[in-house]
């Protein structure tokens, strides 16, 4: 079976299930989500990403997310929605919510797994990706198995 981490700070879409379950074809593939809801953190670069996008009342509302404990609800209800989705797919899928250090985190579930690759799906970060300090940039530096960043979709 391979197995693949996927890194997420959203629900999965409808597409997004279903690219990442037809990744390998008719291989069985087993799913560890990881979670982590971006909350208050980094909120000056989501504004300029919003920006660059051309989304400007996004822009003006960026702050406005619950973070820390308040975080934790959505969080746990996007992540039991994701975990469905896939095994609605009919992958096996496993998760948690990571709030601090996520990328030594990824790295611990990768050696214990005996991941096979990781995906990091997300929004666009222009600002991260051009300083490359998004988590698929610094993940290939920490891993040790081929990371593969692709954009989530919106429903």
């Amino acid at each position: 079976m391979f197995t693949s981490v996927l890194m997420i700070e959203q629900p999965l879409t409808t597409v997004d299930v279903d690219f990442v379950t037809s990744l390998h074809g008719d291989d069985q593939v087993s799913f560890v989500v990881l979670m982590q809801p971006r909350g208050d953190q980094d909120r000056l670069l989501r504004a300029i990403d919003d920006v660059a996008l051309g989304e400007l009342p996004e822009a003006m509302r960026e702050g406005g997310e619950p973070a820390g404990e308040a975080a934790r609800g959505p969080a746990a209800h996007a992540l039991a929605h994701s975990l469905n989705a896939l095994r609605q797919k009919g992958a096996s899928a496993t998760g948690q919510i990571i709030e601090e250090h996520p990328l030594d985190k990824l790295k611990a579930v990768v050696e214990e797994t005996g991941a096979d690759e990781v995906i990091v799906l997300t929004a666009p970060h222009f600002v991260e990706e051009f300083f490359h300090r998004d988590w698929a940039s610094r993940a290939r530096h920490k891993v040790g198995v081929p990371v593969l960043k692709l954009f989530a979709h919106n429903e």
